[in-house]
């Protein structure tokens, strides 16, 4: 079985920053890309970074110098480091990873979701 477990949600204010981190534990073998998406209220869920094994990273238009995706794969952990933030990015932030079991091979994980409110 695996679990991702995100934290680091909250509120602040526009124009802070906030650390999301996520850690995938159970009996993984390998994890290929790691990704942090996010929900806002009414809205559907949207890719904000991805980050594969290697170290490279993607950014979505909107967040690009702005939020910086990182990951110990020592730890099997995802950081989504978001500075200068808006508004506008108030919503649940997910971690996704794909990982390997020996039980189910490849597959995709969710996490439960963190929130992040950004007050004006």
């Amino acid at each position: 079985q695996v679990q991702l477990v995100e934290s680091g949600g909250g509120l602040v204010q526009a124009g802070g920053s906030l650390r999301l981190s996520c850690s995938a534990s159970g009996s993984i073998v390998s994890i290929n890309d790691m990704d942090w998406y996010r929900q806002a209220p009414g809205k559907q869920r949207e890719l904000v970074a991805s980050t594969t094994r290697g170290g490279s990273t993607n950014y979505a238009d909107f967040v690009k110098g702005r939020f910086t995706i990182s990951r110990d794969n020592a730890k099997n952990t995802v950081y989504l480091r978001m500075n200068t933030l808006k508004p506008e990015d108030t919503a649940v932030y997910y971690c996704n990873a794909e990982i390997f079991t020996l039980g189910v091979g490849w597959a995709d994980y969710w996490g439960q979701g963190t929130q992040v409110t950004v007050s004006a």
